[in-house]
């Protein structure tokens, strides 16, 4: 088994690395202390991740993306996860289902968005529905050839920055026929309710978006009818990949902090690696951070070698679920061997600390993700898990 990486997956997290440190990290603390980013600086940023070469990680040459593998858009999400307050987020990993699109769909949506010149947020969570899409109740009614969207959604993250939302709705009330739209940001009645705010500082926000009986047309329907919740469960793979890439970044990036702060760090006498409470703690996180970055990567790979849509689906779970944990149970020791220093906003251990705890919620919470798990292990029993 080879497990090296190749001179061109090197050369991606080179890149992603160096356009973090040179982009993402400067902007940091001021984002934190101010709250949000002027849009010029915003505007910057996309500039720059164009002339970094990672629009569209996600998608392949010929509709403008990157065409790059899923271990390396792994290793790019990690590279760029180190980044505090989700500054990740200003590089756009255009929606997976979109390529599914009409050839009309994918030059106007797909295209632009992976060049930078489009953006789309997804709206699927609701008041009453989140885990369970099965509550749903955002309808799509047919009139014709035309379709009227009403309901509400929840955590629509980077709605504030997209001019078109992909919507899954529920066509003429039946539940049966979940179903993905295309709808413009600025079309008629579409407004914002609020914008709440929440325990991370994000680059961008997390609306709450009405629908209040927006028309669009057939031309407007992403895949086919009813094909929503498959279509959507594509998107939750590829989202809880980078989700743990991400998870990945952030974990190692306050390991190495905390790793030169106990080296620095001098109490009773010697520097408080020397001390055993704290030298078990970095060693902890160590082992950690190997572990999940083997399964991560491995599982990545597997991706890239063609497994099975549903073996992907079930993997996807398990990489989440320890990830974001293991991340959460990193940072925390991190915040703890910078003691009071650690609990300083300007500590990027203090603000990763918090960024990552949404990952395990997002996208699918731990919960649900045990839930998949134990569901796969119930159908195609322990192998899945254990003969790979």
């Amino acid at each position: 088994m080879d497990l090296a990486l190749s001179a061109d997956d090197l050369a991606w997290k080179a890149r992603a690395k160096s356009f973090a440190q040179a982009e993402l990290f400067p902007h940091e603390l001021a984002l934190e202390m101010d709250g949000a980013l002027p849009q010029t600086t915003k505007d910057r940023l996309r500039e720059a991740v164009v002339a970094h070469g990672l629009h569209g990680i996600n998608h392949a040459r010929e509709v403008g993306g990157q065409g790059c593998t899923q271990l390396q858009q792994t290793l790019i999400n990690e590279e760029l996860g180190k980044a505090t307050n989700a500054l990740w987020a200003v590089v756009w990993h255009p929606a997976v289902p979109l390529k599914y699109g009409t050839a009309a769909q994918i030059r106007d949506f797909l295209t632009p968005s992976c060049l930078g010149q489009r953006r789309a947020c997804v709206a699927v969570t609701e008041p009453d529905a989140g885990s369970d899409t099965g509550m749903i109740r955002t309808s799509a009614a047919r009139r014709g050839e035309r379709y009227l969207i009403s309901g509400e959604k929840w955590f629509v993250t980077s709605a504030d920055a997209a001019d078109y939302i992909i919507v899954h709705a529920i066509v003429d009330g039946d539940a049966a026929k979940p179903t993905l739209f295309l709808v413009d940001s600025n079309a008629k009645g579409v407004r914002v309710k609020r914008e709440p705010k929440f325990t991370h500082t994000y680059v961008f926000g997390h609306h709450e978006l009405v629908f209040d009986g927006v028309e669009v047309g057939e031309d407007r329907v992403l895949g086919a009818v009813g094909q929503g919740l498959e279509l959507t469960k594509d998107w939750f793979v590829e989202a809880r990949l980078q989700i743990a890439a991400n998870c990945l970044g952030a974990a190692v990036r306050a390991f190495e902090l905390a790793n030169d702060w106990a080296s620095r760090r001098v109490q009773f006498g010697a520097p408080i690696r020397k001390h055993q409470a704290i030298e078990f703690m970095l060693a902890d996180m160590a082992v950690e951070i190997m572990a999940a970055k083997s399964l991560v990567y491995r599982v990545a790979c597997q991706i890239d070698r063609g497994i099975d849509r549903k073996v992907a689906h079930a993997r996807a779970s398990v990489v989440k679920l320890h990830a974001s944990e293991m991340a959460g149970r990193v940072l925390d020791k991190a915040v703890q061997i910078f003691g009071g220093r650690g609990y300083m906003r300007e500590n990027p251990v203090e603000r990763l600390s918090r960024d990552v705890r949404v990952d395990r919620i997002w996208e699918g919470t731990s919960e649900i993700q045990r839930l998949i798990i134990g569901g796969q292990l119930a159908k195609r029993g322990p192998d899945l898990f254990t003969e790979w």
